[in-house]
């Protein structure tokens, strides 16, 4: 049972006693007002510390079922903001959610969104309420308060990675975790989609301002002075690829580890899947494809899909965590792979901390991608922030 954290009214008594050492006269206009709101955000506060806390004790990253319980209980929603070249600001409430094992997506469609061209940032909002009734349920239509999550700038689209296309929308990604779907008969936007993965979005989606992002606190490195190959090992990689409903990989691999001739170029190399260890080869399951919505469409764009990464470090700390959309593209040498039939094509993420990168081939007898071979590049200097080390 839950027990009731908001701001709980005072006997008749005690508000009694406390208007008899004051008269309505002594008090400002609009005080009381002033009052009630301060204690309710006061239960708010005490409510969704214990969110926090709740979220606090899950080893590792938060699953669904806490963060769709963190939600409920918190009554946290999304909304994203268009800015215009002009300054304007629209606002639009999350239409769409889709949780998954590692993340959620976003999704706002409509004729009421604006021409691509007009918009120069999107941001992203957590939005809860400031009231909670005696069921500690927060109220609807009354005051709600608005946390930053991020900001994505939209001026530069011609360095958008497209993400695929049909005979209806363009796709692209203007940076990882937002992906536009863009008319071709018109240039408007069709749809906007966010994705996020779990870590750290509570806390983003709760605690910051209309203006400001949370800071998430520096991590402190945890020193090891007797292991030589310390932060080179015991890492844990869990991969998902998904959109809406489907999923077609889903696989953790532990004891990841990098040796020191593998240490080039400013990125540590961790190998996943070998390309000739036959039982480390798996299947892509069903037709891959991202699924994309609007008020009258409803379709899946093929060789795209959401990219989940978390990775542990040997500690079980959260190292590596992203949630991106990305396709699968035909590789240009098909000489690579010549041990297999069928057409080669690869995976390709990256951003500051990291890069991972797939080989696949397309089977044709099973008419399905088949991944056999993946690698990840970790930045040299994330390493050594985060261990204390000098590699």
């Amino acid at each position: 049972m839950i027990r009731s954290l908001c701001w709980k009214f005072k006997s008749v008594d005690s508000e009694t006693e406390l208007l008899s050492n004051t008269t309505l006269e002594d008090k400002q206009l609009g005080y009381w007002k002033k009052t009630y709101i301060g204690h309710t955000l006061t239960g708010r506060q005490n409510r969704l510390n214990y969110v926090l806390k709740s979220l606090e004790n899950c080893s590792g990253v938060p699953g669904t079922s806490q963060i769709a319980k963190a939600i409920k209980l918190s009554g946290l929603k999304w909304t994203i903001t268009l800015r215009d070249t002009k300054g304007k600001e629209f606002v639009f409430e999350q239409m769409d959610i889709f949780f998954k094992e590692n993340s959620l997506s976003l999704l706002w469609y409509g004729t009421q969104l604006h021409l691509l061209a007009s918009l120069t940032t999107i941001q992203l909002h957590g939005v809860t309420s400031a009231i909670f009734d005696k069921s500690m349920r927060p109220m609807k239509n009354g005051p709600r308060t608005r946390s930053l999550v991020a900001e994505y700038d939209l001026r530069n689209l011609e360095n958008s990675v497209h993400i695929g296309q049909d005979g209806l929308v363009n796709l692209l990604s203007p940076c990882p975790g937002l992906l536009l779907g863009i008319w071709k008969a018109s240039s408007d936007l069709a749809f906007v989609m966010v994705t996020h993965h779990y870590h750290q979005l509570f806390e983003k989606s709760i605690l910051g301002t209309t203006d400001l992002t949370f800071t998430i606190p520096q991590h402190v490195p945890i020193l090891d002075d007797i292991d030589p190959h310390y932060g080179l090992h015991g890492y844990q990689l869990h991969i998902d690829m998904h959109s809406g409903p489907r999923t077609y990989f889903c696989e953790t691999f532990p004891g990841l580890f990098c040796r020191r001739e593998y240490i080039k170029n400013g990125s540590l190399r961790l190998s996943v899947i070998g390309i000739k260890n036959s039982k480390q080869h798996a299947p892509l399951a069903g037709k891959v494809g991202l699924l994309w919505r609007t008020d009258t469409f409803e379709c899946y764009m093929k060789n795209c899909f959401i990219l989940d990464i978390t990775l542990l470090d040997g500690n079980k700390n959260p190292f590596w965590c992203i949630s991106a959309p990305v396709n699968i593209r035909k590789s240009r040498q098909q000489d690579l792979l010549f041990d297999f039939m069928g057409q080669n094509y690869f995976l390709k993420y990256e951003d500051p901390l990291g890069t991972i990168y797939a080989d696949l081939v397309w089977m044709n007898e099973t008419e399905e991608f088949y991944i056999v071979y993946m690698k990840l590049h970790l930045n040299t200097d994330k390493v050594n922030s985060w261990f204390g080390t000098h590699y």
